[in-house]
């Protein structure tokens, strides 16, 4: 598929397949995600996924639109994991967070929903992450 056509799905979407890797052994996890411009924003609690992508940034997002059996979209992002946390992030930290909650339920699969003030400071068990988009490619079925 053409790259628009690639990131037109990527915008329709919201859940996606995260794909980090720690000494050669992928690790997959399913993913709710907010797209803008060449980035995706999503919201996790500490774990493995983000302890991998904290030690190796390189990362994949596989994105499905599925229709039928016959008829269906899927885009593979090639992405650098970003961190939020750290003060730079501040202002694109507070885009994450409403781009996110545009969407009921945004802080699923996460399983612990934010507080509902903001602040500022650091997080230590509401994390938030951008993959920056590096390369994409999708294929489609003819129907």
């Amino acid at each position: 598929m053409p790259y628009k056509e690639c990131i037109a799905v990527v915008k329709r979407q919201r859940l996606a397949r995260l794909a980090c890797a720690h000494a050669d052994i992928p690790y997959v996890v399913p993913v709710q995600y907010a797209c803008a411009d060449d980035r995706l924003y999503i919201f996790t609690l500490p774990g493995k996924k983000l302890d991998i992508m904290r030690q190796n940034p390189n990362v994949c997002v596989q994105i499905d639109q599925l229709k039928s059996k016959r008829s269906w979209k899927s885009v593979v992002i090639d992405a650098r994991y970003i961190d939020l946390e750290v003060n730079e992030c501040l202002e694109e930290k507070h885009q994450a967070w409403s781009l996110l909650a545009r969407h009921l339920d945004w802080w699923e699969p996460g399983a612990l929903k934010p507080p509902s003030r903001w602040t500022d400071a650091p997080s230590k068990t509401h994390i938030f992450f951008a993959l920056d988009i590096v390369d994409v490619s999708g294929r489609a079925t003819a129907s």
